[in-house]
């Protein structure tokens, strides 16, 4: 069930994002959950880098993005503007 591909680091007003190039729901048959208050999305494992993390994908303007905590944009050297390969999977 995992999907890679490749997108720019996109800076947001909470925490950084990638696009995701498909729709969880739809690829991986499975249902948004809630994330927290007012926000459903997915959990996965997501991997960047070389670095493994646990993360969510939510939908924002008919897209979904994958949500990536500023320590790790950090701690991996990126920057927004950055092209970054991703590897998702649904967490267990």
């Amino acid at each position: 069930m995992k999907k890679s591909f490749t997108g720019e680091l996109l800076s947001g007003h909470k925490q950084d994002a990638v696009e995701v190039p498909f729709d969880p729901g739809v690829a991986w048959k499975i249902e948004s959950r809630p994330l927290w208050r007012g926000r459903r999305g997915f959990r996965v494992k997501a991997r960047i880098k070389g670095r493994t993390f646990d993360t969510s994908i939510v939908p924002r303007q008919k897209k979904f993005y994958l949500l990536i905590e500023p320590e790790l944009v950090k701690a991996a050297g990126l920057a927004p503007g950055d092209s970054i390969r991703a590897t998702v999977e649904p967490a267990t």
